[in-house]
């Protein structure tokens, strides 16, 4: 993958071939060294987070052709992620696969399930964009790498984000919101919506 950013087919709502390519950009500087490092996720060290990113890839891949089975079933936090050894193959393919599969317009359509979840294909797409820039940011601010991303990606993630006045806790899926200025930047907001500090640095660094 390189960092060349390509629309979505207007049929398609949102393209997450960006997010991935940008993740598949961070890789590279990620050697075992920093792997038993801090993340923004307080559960998470690097490798933990660099697991649940080759989980949740296989598991919106497969979403998306509605392929459901064993990736689709498990939920994320039955236990923390373990990063396999061959990772350095497996998550740039994985990337790769998961933006090709939500380019189908048929991705977007019906019902599929990720995470044990049933939820409508639409629902899924979003909540995958949502996975791939929030879960970039971390490991961008955890090996100490640049990270930006589109504006329609993150007024997505807003959106999805966003607390609802009927169920302000969203579900219990994401942390609480941490309060950012509202002049702040929209990459800026949206991590705070998802429960992390944007000023969030390793510490020492």
């Amino acid at each position: 993958m390189d960092t060349h950013e390509t629309s979505a087919p207007a049929s398609v709502p949102l393209d997450l071939e960006p997010a991935a390519r940008r993740i598949a950009g961070l890789l590279g500087p990620v050697d075992d060294g920093r792997l038993d490092g801090p993340t923004p996720c307080p559960d998470y060290a690097v490798r933990e987070l660099l697991g649940h990113l080759a989980g949740l890839t296989a598991a919106f891949r497969d979403a998306a052709r509605k392929d459901l089975g064993a990736s689709t079933a498990a939920s994320p936090d039955a236990a923390l992620p373990v990063l396999d050894d061959d990772w350095r193959e497996v998550l740039p393919r994985r990337l790769e696969e998961v933006a090709a599969a939500w380019r189908s317009p048929d991705a977007w359509t019906g019902m599929t399930r990720a995470g044990g979840v049933e939820l409508p294909g639409e629902v899924a797409g979003a909540v995958a964009l949502n996975e791939l820039v929030v879960h970039g940011w971390d490991l961008a601010r955890s090996t100490g790498q640049p990270y930006a991303a589109g504006e329609a990606e993150l007024r997505s993630c807003a959106a999805l984000l966003a607390p609802d006045e009927d169920d302000p806790d969203r579900g219990g899926i994401f942390g609480p919101p941490v309060p950012v200025p509202d002049d702040a930047p929209l990459l800026d907001r949206v991590i705070g919506l998802s429960g992390r500090r944007p000023d969030w640095r390793p510490p020492g660094a």
